[in-house]
């Protein structure tokens, strides 16, 4: 089961949903930021305001607190720059006797789905798995499973201390039937109900939950993704889906085009063996056109944090001379003036080269990436060190 709960997008709506849920009567209430991150109880508003969790027990306080959420950024430690909160969720306040915690995941070790599980909820499972690893109980599923097992969700439910005759023994085994239900039914690639609440009474209620969808199936989950909330997701990387470019932006100073989701994290990792730290991850695929070749340019170009781009492109389905002519098209309509290093090796790579000479920007080639790594880790300190010393830097060809 759930909790009675409800969700408000203004102060007003959060205290006619208190009165709803029967707040200062029958029940107390639960009220909580409603983003897309982990941690939201220990976060704080850039308004000042300690905490996305609270317990309300008066309608004014519900007022209140949604007043101080809404529109405000939260910070967490899974978004140190802040989420915004449009929306408030209430919900009854649930008793606990322990908290558990209940997931599947699509796992590659095993090929499969994941029943992972512990009878400390509540909390991150990952400082559970730091300090207690043997109370993370893992089951695999059969990759073609069309349901769960009974001999699994049996083990699993004496794994988290539900004995044959102990009254939740069926209600836990019956929401994790459920739960891989939901899972293939809805094309998951991971559902985390975290905590699940076992009351005095023996019930069990679910009292959080992420799901995380596969966006491959995006075209048989329609009603899925038409609630996809683009504000509670990084700018940079909605705007790099219109374009189908695979990207992750990150906390370094040196942005990142690659062909090749492998080659992309080996430019990741040796750019941090060279002293650097890379910006994002940025894959433009195989079969990149220049539109999208000078549409990375821009996300990497209007990013504050970038300081040098690294480009690293091993032609052989995507052509090197196509990379070139994005970012010189980028070049001459956005103003690039970021110092950028490119590595090209494979197909066409004499004609891109020659592409690059002729376009009169300058631009720092590099014969391996090695070599390229190091001279982009170089250029992206001297523009930090700049920076901090509030000293103007001018590199050729790119007005710094």
């Amino acid at each position: 089961s759930v909790p009675n709960r409800f969700v408000a997008n203004t102060p007003e709506e959060a205290s006619a949903q208190f009165k709803k849920l029967g707040g200062g009567t029958s029940c107390d209430v639960v009220i909580k930021a409603q983003v897309l991150s982990g941690g939201r109880g220990l976060g704080t508003f850039k308004n000042g305001f300690k905490g996305g969790v609270h317990m309300v027990t008066k309608e004014e306080d519900a007022r209140d607190m949604a007043e101080k959420m809404l529109g405000e950024e939260l910070v967490t430690k899974q978004n140190k720059d802040g989420i915004i909160c449009n929306k408030v969720y209430l919900m009854e306040r649930i008793y606990m006797r322990r908290e558990l915690y209940l997931s599947i995941l699509m796992d590659r070790g095993s090929g499969g789905p994941l029943l992972v599980a512990s009878p400390f909820g509540g909390t991150s499972i990952e400082d559970v798995a730091a300090s207690n690893p043997d109370a993370i109980f893992q089951l695999p599923i059969s990759a073609d499973a069309t349901e769960i097992p009974s001999s699994t969700t049996a083990e699993m439910a004496q794994n988290l201390g539900f004995d044959e005759d102990h009254v939740g023994y069926d209600k836990i085994q019956t929401l994790m039937k459920n739960l891989y239900k939901m899972f293939i039914d809805l094309d998951c690639t991971q559902a985390e109900l975290n905590p699940v609440a076992e009351t005095p009474e023996g019930d069990v209620v679910v009292c959080d939950a992420k799901v995380n969808f596969d966006g491959n199936a995006e075209f048989r989950q329609s009603e899925i993704f038409a609630r996809r909330d683009l504000t509670q997701e990084d700018p940079r990387e909605v705007e790099a889906s219109k374009y189908d470019l695979n990207y992750i932006g990150l906390d370094g100073n040196i942005g990142c085009m690659v062909n090749g989701a492998g080659l992309a994290m080996s430019t990741m990792d040796i750019i941090t063996l060279k002293g650097g730290s890379p910006a994002n991850f940025l894959d433009v695929g195989g079969g990149a056109t220049e539109t999208q070749v000078q549409k990375a340019f821009e996300i990497l170009n209007a990013d504050p944090k970038v300081q040098a781009i690294l480009v690293n492109i091993f032609g052989g389905i995507m052509r090197c001379d196509v990379i070139a002519a994005g970012i010189i098209n980028a070049a001459k309509e956005i103003g690039m003036k970021k110092p950028i290093v490119i590595r090209l090796q494979g197909t066409n790579v004499d004609a891109a080269k020659q592409l690059i000479e002729g376009c009169g920007f300058r631009m720092i080639l590099a014969e391996d990436l090695e070599d390229a790594a190091a001279k982009a880790v170089g250029v992206a300190d001297i523009a930090r060190q700049a920076n901090e010393l509030h000293l103007g830097v001018k590199f050729e060809g790119f007005g710094l």
